[in-house]
């Protein structure tokens, strides 16, 4: 089983290479497998490669979901 998770592009850092956000945790990832990524986007990251760009609309959905399992999990953090 894999598990990806969303991320929010923060910053284009070079040829393939952004920092991008889960929650309060900032990493950098690798967008070879995805097509024209920029600050705001939402990404799908798997093994610290983004693997799909999410439409606006599952963003904010998937995001809300994250949220409501971090809070199940106590963190105090949310979008």
């Amino acid at each position: 089983m894999c598990l990806a998770v969303p991320h929010t592009i923060e910053t284009i850092l070079g040829e393939h290479r952004a920092l991008a956000a889960a929650g309060a945790v900032r990493t950098e990832i690798r967008t070879d497998l995805v097509d024209d990524v920029e600050p705001g986007d939402t990404v799908l990251v798997h093994a610290g490669f983004a693997i799909e760009k999410l439409s606006p609309e599952d963003s904010e959905e998937l995001k809300s979901l994250w949220d409501e399992l971090r809070a199940l999990a106590g963190e105090p953090y949310a979008h």
